[in-house]
């Protein structure tokens, strides 16, 4: 470890920071106050938000349980509520390069 608090690789001087949980909590409901959002949020919402999107997105439930750090599957399974809201469009992938009218794709609700 370096005299000035740091790292040190090479001539760089690697700072290390410390953020506590409780500064980013307090950073976050300030914010939220400033931007005037009236919808309670906190910090952990991110996370709930972050976790929803993913799913949407077609990440695998796997994956997004270990970025989340959940033991358990079934856990990370609340998330999935929101998979079955809307209908998906389902194409072939080498359909992808002509226009949608020209696939053919059809919706199929899940």
């Amino acid at each position: 470890m370096g005299g000035r608090g740091g790292y040190y690789i090479g001539d760089c001087v690697i700072e290390i920071c410390v953020l506590y949980p409780g500064t980013v909590q307090r950073a976050v409901k300030e914010t939220i106050r400033k931007v005037s959002i009236a919808k309670h949020a906190t910090c952990h919402t991110f996370r709930h938000s972050f976790a929803t999107y993913l799913l949407v997105e077609g990440y695998d439930i796997r994956t997004v349980q270990e970025l989340l750090g959940h033991k358990e599957v079934r856990t990370t399974m609340i998330y999935t509520y929101v998979l079955n809201r809307e209908g998906k469009v389902v194409c072939n992938s080498v359909d992808s390069l002509l226009s949608s009218r020209e696939r053919g794709c059809y919706t199929e609700t899940i």
